[in-house]
């Protein structure tokens, strides 16, 4: 049913500070046009992220406080892996302090250098880890998820012809694993359907490869597959869970996510020798198997929020408040991904800055003129971020598409706040012929865009004088 107001009520408050046209100038100069390092007391609206920035509920606050911080064994960590449990269904719950520390350590025990990763797109920290250990991750996403005009239901889907195509070009022998991820975050937070997920996972099980979830927003994922997927109108979101889950041999989970929580996340394998192999190197890295990384408290507040993700009130309100910007930034003719996604609206900075090539940046450049025109800041996903050498050539591979991300912070920001956001993209597009592209002055080895260091090309300012 459609809910004709937030689904719970405010009992705090965070004032915004609000800053000068000027002094966002100075920030985002001094950040090296790299809006990962302006202060977030410059900040207006922050969309930079929904990981970790939605706010808790008074029950996860009570949750809190009653945490047990005993180092082994707590009753904290038997709540969160008796929750995880009954919602996953896996074997083994191995908690983390946050997914990309469970992809870390799975793909330490799991992969070698030569080994080959599809999914249907990585993200960042995905791609990173899989990197890391010598092995390539390879991107095997339906055509229709490349194209942000095109509307459709599941644009989160697996091809299943370019992952039969990895197989055939790399050996089973090289593919300890295929991952999905739910719903898929490079693509546009687009859903990906039961029906290819259960094909995805037939075809995995006759070549004996296992099939791992990226899961962190999984019940949104659920949550799509309820209102767009035939058969399952009726079906509770746990229950879709269960059985999207039962398709698969595990997941890696960051539950800054769906979690609701502000730090957090865990493994899920079933197979027994992975997950001994995970446990040892958690001990190393994180700490004990029953804490992981994590206080007592933490443990509690995500285990809570697992149990309030599940609720439809709750997931109609959040998919229906991104689906509204969506429509409003329809509405002032700034172009976007269709049809929104779960957690974010994705803009097309291709279409939106038509006279920046690639190699400059556009959603990089979208992206800062976004802060400095009105404080708001969101976070690229293009060529910045995903850029990537072709294994067999050599040559830089620009992404098929250039998104500026605004991802909604979960139960923050209300209707009004985001209309200023569609109102300020609206303000990009009518300065953006004056935008300049970017260029790289410093970058790190690996995951550039975190603290990469740009300036205009030719120096200068990047919005010319009107």
């Amino acid at each position: 049913m459609d809910l004709p107001f937030e689904p719970y009520r405010i009992k705090v408050v965070e004032k915004i500070q609000r800053i000068s046209r000027e002094e966002r100038v100075e920030h985002i100069r001094a950040a090296g046009y790299n809006v990962f390092k302006i202060p977030s007391a410059a900040i207006y609206v922050d969309l930079l992220t929904d990981s970790g920035t939605g706010a808790m509920s008074d029950l996860q606050w009570a949750a809190l406080m009653s945490g047990d911080e005993a180092y082994a064994c707590s009753n904290s960590f038997a709540d969160f892996e008796s929750t995880i449990k009954d919602i996953f269904g896996y074997k083994h719950v191995i908690p983390t302090h946050q997914g990309r520390a469970a992809e870390g350590m799975l793909f330490t025990v799991t992969l070698k250098p030569g080994n080959v990763v599809p999914n249907n797109i990585h993200f960042d920290t995905t791609r990173a880890n899989v990197e890391h250990t010598g092995a390539i991750a390879l991107d095997c996403i339906a055509p229709e998820g490349l194209d942000p005009a095109v509307e459709g239901p599941f644009k989160g889907n697996m091809s299943l012809v370019k992952l039969a195509e990895a197989f055939e070009k790399y050996g089973t022998e090289r593919i300890p694993l295929v991952m999905l991820t739910i719903t898929n975050n490079s693509g546009g937070g687009q859903p990906v359907s039961m029906a290819n997920m259960r094909e995805v996972s037939t075809f995995c099980r006759e070549k004996g490869v296992p099939l791992i979830f990226d899961a962190c927003r999984f019940a949104e994922n659920a949550w799509f597959i309820q209102q767009r997927e035939e058969g399952y109108r009726e079906m509770g979101i746990k229950e879709i869970c269960r059985e999207m889950f039962a398709l698969a041999q595990g997941c890696t989970m960051s539950a800054k996510k769906d979690g609701l929580a502000n730090i957090g996340g865990f493994l899920c394998l079933d197979d027994d020798q992975w997950a001994q192999n995970v446990t040892n190197l958690l001990i190393l890295r994180e700490g004990f198997p029953t804490y992981g990384g994590l206080a007592g408290r933490d443990l509690a507040a995500v285990a809570q929020g697992l149990r309030e993700v599940l609720d439809s009130d709750y997931l109609a309100y959040r998919i229906g408040q991104v689906a509204r910007l969506g429509k409003r930034l329809d509405e002032l003719g700034v172009p976007f991904l269709r049809p929104t996604g779960g957690h974010a609206v994705y803009l097309d900075a291709k279409m939106a800055l038509p006279h920046i090539p690639q190699a400059q940046f556009p959603a990089q450049v979208f992206t800062a003129a976004l802060y400095i025109e009105r404080g708001v800041r969101g976070v690229e996903i293009g060529s910045l971020m995903f850029d990537h050498k072709d294994p067999d050539t050599g040559e830089i591979v620009h992404p098929a598409m250039e998104l500026v991300r605004l991802a909604v912070p979960r139960r923050v920001y209300t209707h009004t706040q985001l209309d200023y956001v569609a109102d300020s993209c609206a303000r990009v597009m009518e300065i953006g012929p004056r935008l300049r592209g970017l260029e790289i002055t410093w970058e790190p080895p690996a995951l550039r865009h975190f603290t990469v260091k740009l300036k205009p090309v030719g120096g200068g300012r990047m919005i010319a004088k009107g």
